[in-house]
């Protein structure tokens, strides 16, 4: 004879059989290593006091990005209560709420990204921090045709933000396929939805064109060897490990044992970065953004440009000095602007950071 079981408990076995339960991510050690194990920093709204301990172990959040040098934009920036701005990379959102906050009472902030993926999130965020449709205006498109934004601001922008960095949410998460220390699809695009993956370049490329990407992008050394290596193994590369282990046997094969681990350490990032770079077109993107900057700038307006690598430093100084030269400018940095010894400690990511600005005539 079967027991009969009280109604309670019979509704909670099938409550359990339609929902079973979802077991939390497990790991090995004191700390997550995989991007989705890291369940606590994913929710930062839930984890504040994890969120908290990650930072203060100069890492960043999963999912999360730290903005760079807000102070000194800020001062670069001056943005006042009633003005303008744009926040032309708004990325995860950090340098726009402080600008935000300083924009209070009665101004607005123009936000563009490429990113269709990160751009909703971080519009939502700012939305639940209060801020409406009459302060934040957010729109998906590349800072290169900011020009098409002039009608709706009029005389133009009091002042405009570039921050030309990858955001940490985008490099962390192996999906997007932006850093080699994580295995996932060999994308590297900023908007997944137009252009070809960097998977897809390797695949049709030839050596000497490769060759100038990885000597123009990223100023490797090997750039030619390298080149020649992954064409050789044209069609067997889609995934960061797989380009990973490519570079490494490439230069296991050219360099005396004892040079082989720094070269890598250093050829890795090298060869993404430039990757990353052809994929996004991003040197043009910059330079079309120089160009129509003084466009959207009113006369006395501020911008301020944050880089992370000599290709992009090197165009926005000689656009800078050149719009100096033609009147059109004022006032420009004469020396870029670094990180703060303190924030460079708390924020490794930052290092490679410069801060130029320029003042419309």
């Amino acid at each position: 004879m079967v027991p009969k079981m009280a109604p309670g408990v019979n509704r909670r076995i099938m409550e359990k059989e339609n929902n079973p339960r979802t077991r939390r991510p497990r790991y090995a050690g004191t700390h997550p290593r995989r991007f989705a194990e890291k369940y606590k920093e994913l929710q930062p709204e839930r984890y504040a006091g994890e969120i908290h301990k990650v930072m203060d172990r100069g890492q960043t959040p999963a999912g999360m990005h730290r903005p760079i040098c807000v102070t000194e934009i800020l001062a670069v920036l001056q943005p006042q209560a009633g003005e303008t701005g744009l926040d032309a990379t708004l990325g995860f959102g950090g340098h726009a709420r402080e600008l935000l906050r300083c924009l209070r009472p009665g101004g607005r902030l123009f936000a563009t990204d490429v990113d269709p993926i990160e751009l909703p999130r971080t519009e939502r965020r700012l939305r639940e921090q209060g801020y409406g449709e009459d302060e934040l205006q957010v729109r998906k498109m590349n800072y290169a045709g900011i020009g098409k934004l002039l009608p709706e601001v009029g005389a133009g922008f009091d002042f405009v933000l570039a921050d030309l960095g990858v955001s940490s949410m985008q490099l962390d998460n192996p999906e997007r396929g932006f850093s080699y220390k994580n295995d996932g699809p060999l994308d590297l695009r900023l908007n997944p939805e137009r252009g070809q993956s960097a998977a897809m370049l390797l695949r049709r490329i030839s050596a000497p064109a490769l060759e100038k990407i990885l000597r123009l992008n990223a100023d490797e050394p090997h750039a030619a060897e390298l080149a020649r290596a992954l064409c050789r193994r044209r069609g067997e590369i889609a995934t960061t490990l797989e380009l990973t282990f490519a570079v490494r046997e490439a230069l296991t094969a050219l360099l005396p044992h004892g040079d082989r681990n720094i070269a890598v350490a250093r050829a890795l990032p090298r060869v993404f970065q430039a990757l990353r770079i052809a994929v996004n077109d991003e040197f043009s993107a910059l330079e079309q953004f120089l160009r129509v900057l003084p466009q959207v700038l009113r006369p006395g307006g501020r911008v301020a440009v944050l880089t992370f690598h000599s290709g992009e430093d090197n165009r926005v100084m000689a656009s800078f000095e050149a719009g100096m030269e033609a009147g059109i400018y004022t006032a420009v940095s004469i020396e870029a602007i670094r990180p703060a010894a303190a924030e460079r400690y708390g924020n490794p990511r930052s290092k490679s950071a410069r801060l130029r600005w320029a003042l419309r005539a």
